[in-house]
């Protein structure tokens, strides 16, 4: 046990010798520091039960045979607690470090995928993007061309934690490496449906949505890979209608072509675009219908954009007693003029 263990080993037998004939307290509070050795020199308890009945051998001459054989049953019963012990300990020691590690990954996973919700012409944009746990496995980014276009991407990893968190970062950096020339929706998600297939394993995939608003024609042009469709809101007739959308997850057939559409806009319409932690939102047990949503969106329609997608956030976030069961994110854009 080393020096340290055989000088705390020889102090708890005098200890239990001073304490059985004396009674006094004083021993007691003093065999608590020893104690703390022992745990700092990591002896084990079997250990310590040992040491116990040899100090006990060594006071008395005449020790009852039942009680050795009690003291027997348990050291035995210790040495498997002792194994219990460590293997907890260690199974801890390793949580804490994964626990320590993913903090990290998600904080770098934050700023890697940080993006700024841009100013464009005639649009008011509200973005609510909020974990379930520490790793969002939900990705959205904003891209400004220079001809005041707007770029709008948003995914959803099949799959979660580190490998999802690098997957986003790899797609966030493919899509920000292509010309300005190639930013229709129909080639984003044809060249990144190329990237994924290349650099992703089979087992994890992505589904996502990219729009892109032109000013001068007051119109969104998107494009689908198995996301979830977008919706529009109609002002004039106060109607949702969920958009058309065709197009196979990314990463899967390596020569797909996505099909791309085109929704104009009119004062105060929308287009809402989200993942599938707001659509399958629950009370409960029950999943909440795609109506009960777009309710909510309808109660908030008078509001800033943001405020919009600030307020409905806040109603699901209590209606599931504020533990998100999935990777919540909600973008409205809403024609200003």
């Amino acid at each position: 046990m080393g020096q340290m263990a055989s000088e705390a080993t020889a102090e708890y037998r005098e200890l239990l010798r001073n304490y059985i004939k004396t009674k006094d307290e004083k021993y007691l509070y003093r065999a608590e520091q020893v104690s703390k050795k022992f745990i700092k020199d990591q002896i084990l308890p079997e250990e310590i039960v040992n040491l116990h009945n040899q100090s006990l051998e060594e006071i008395f001459e005449d020790i009852p045979q039942e009680y050795k054989d009690s003291m027997s049953f348990l050291l035995e019963t210790m040495i498997s607690y002792g194994l219990a012990h460590q293997e907890f300990q260690t199974l801890r020691d390793e949580q804490l470090a994964l626990k320590s590690e993913i903090s990290v990954a998600a904080s770098m996973q934050e700023n890697l995928l940080a993006t700024i919700t841009p100013k464009a012409d005639g649009l008011d944009i509200g973005v609510i993007s909020v974990p379930a746990h520490q790793m969002n496995g939900d990705y959205h980014h904003f891209i400004k061309g220079e001809d005041g276009s707007l770029g709008i991407a948003v995914a959803d990893v099949v799959g979660k934690g580190v490998p999802a968190a690098l997957c986003m970062s790899m797609i966030k950096y493919a899509v920000d490496s292509f010309p300005e020339t190639m930013m229709s929706p129909e080639s984003i998600l044809t060249n990144l449906n190329r990237v994924v297939e290349r650099n992703v394993d089979p087992s994890m995939f992505i589904t996502m949505i990219y729009a892109h608003y032109i000013p001068k024609e007051n119109k969104f042009h998107y494009a689908s890979a198995g996301h979830e469709p977008g919706l529009y809101y109609n002002a004039k007739e106060d109607t949702f209608t969920e958009l058309e959308t065709k197009g196979i997850v990314l990463g899967v057939a390596p020569e797909a072509r996505y099909k791309q559409y085109e929704l104009e806009l009119e004062k105060d319409d929308m287009l809402i675009l989200f993942t599938d932690g707001v659509t399958e939102c629950r009370q409960g047990d029950r999943f909440l219908e795609i109506e009960e949503v777009l309710d909510v969106i309808r109660l908030y329609k008078h509001l800033p954009a943001q405020e919009n997608v600030n307020q409905v956030f806040k109603h699901f976030e209590r209606l599931q007693n504020f533990q998100l069961r999935d990777d919540f994110t909600l973008i409205i854009f809403r024609k200003e003029v």
